[in-house]
């Protein structure tokens, strides 16, 4: 993809990679590069389901929408819920009519708002610790992935790093992902809500237990690859959700649950359970399609995998339904 310029930092190089003419999100299919629970099981969508039935809410707005899987499953479980897609991409053809889209998030949001691995993709700028133990700028070749260290950060981004993601004491090349517009776009949605729940779900890390090394990586076609901004592939980094709770706070959350989808989606009814061997004598049709269920949604929960990801649930004016608390937070 053709830049203005050879270097930029990592989120210029990232926002124009991803979402400028000719970007990652505006060309490709996500589910053609990377899984999330959505693509795994229609159990997720079902916990989603469940989850907005269980607070009384009749909207489900989808921040971060792909291609519209988990609309099109929630429009198949009730075709009386209102139900929106925010991605920059195109409207999908195969979207049944009753689902909106949109390119934006709107000004006012109510029920139910999911943004299901989108904080992720928020752009971050990264940064380094030198020789000398002062905080720079890295920036990157935008064609090759090839990386400098630019000038040392000063202002927002070495407020924010001091307070999240603490390099006081770090050796030379540790490094930051600088946060704040992950907090500010989080604090957009939080803001926007008048009435129900908004729901975060990502790869994430609290300030005591930071990755030094960083968490900036590229996705193509299933696979890791290196993180290079131009286009041809997703570039991810995990989300402080310490830092992006406390932007929702104070945009106006009144409560908050920070958990692990494990814990949640336990908590919302999915358990992967094996079907008894007794089923397998009486129907052995139901009992595969049982098994092969139960093996979806154990991937929805498993540990070291989906079941790690960052449940963070805020809401406005709306009573938090229980979501189980993972053991030890």
């Amino acid at each position: 993809m053709a830049t203005d310029r050879a270097w930029q930092t990592w989120r210029e190089a990232t926002s124009r990679a991803l979402y400028g003419p000719g970007g990652f999100f505006r060309t490709q299919a996500p589910a053609a590069h990377f899984r999330t629970s959505v693509h795994v099981s229609s159990a997720f969508a079902d916990a989603v389901f469940r989850l907005a039935r269980s607070a009384g809410l009749r909207a489900v707005t989808d921040v971060g929408a792909g291609r519209g899987e988990l609309l099109t499953t929630l429009h198949q479980f009730a075709q009386d819920l209102d139900l929106l897609g925010v991605e920059v991409a195109n409207r999908p053809a195969d979207l049944p009519d009753a689902v909106g889209w949109s390119d934006v998030v709107p000004d006012t949001l109510d029920g139910l708002v999911i943004a299901n691995e989108w904080l992720d993709d928020v752009p971050l700028d990264v940064v380094e610790v030198d020789s000398g133990g002062a905080l720079r700028l890295v920036e990157v070749q935008v064609e090759t992935g090839d990386e400098r260290l630019a000038d040392p950060i000063d202002g927002r981004d070495l407020a924010w790093v001091e307070r999240w993601w603490p390099l006081a004491d770090a050796p030379p090349g540790s490094r930051a992902e600088v946060g704040w517009p992950r907090d500010d776009a989080w604090a957009g949605v939080v803001r926007r809500l008048r009435t129900g729940i908004a729901v975060a779900i990502d790869y994430g890390h609290l300030r005591e237990r930071r990755p030094y090394a960083g968490t900036l990586v590229g996705y193509r076609a299933g696979r890791l690859v290196p993180p290079v901004p131009d286009g041809s592939c997703d570039l991810t980094s995990h989300v402080a959700v310490d830092a992006v709770a406390r932007a929702g706070e104070e945009a106006g959350a009144a409560s908050t649950v920070l958990t692990d989808q494990r814990s949640a989606l336990r908590g919302l009814g999915v358990t992967g359970t094996r079907p008894p061997l007794t089923l397998a004598h009486a129907d052995p049709g139901a009992y595969l399609a049982a098994l092969a269920r139960a093996g979806e949604d154990a991937e929805l929960i498993a540990p070291g995998g989906l079941g790690d990801f960052c449940w963070l649930a805020q809401a406005r004016n709306t009573e938090l339904p229980p979501l189980k608390i993972r053991a030890g937070g």
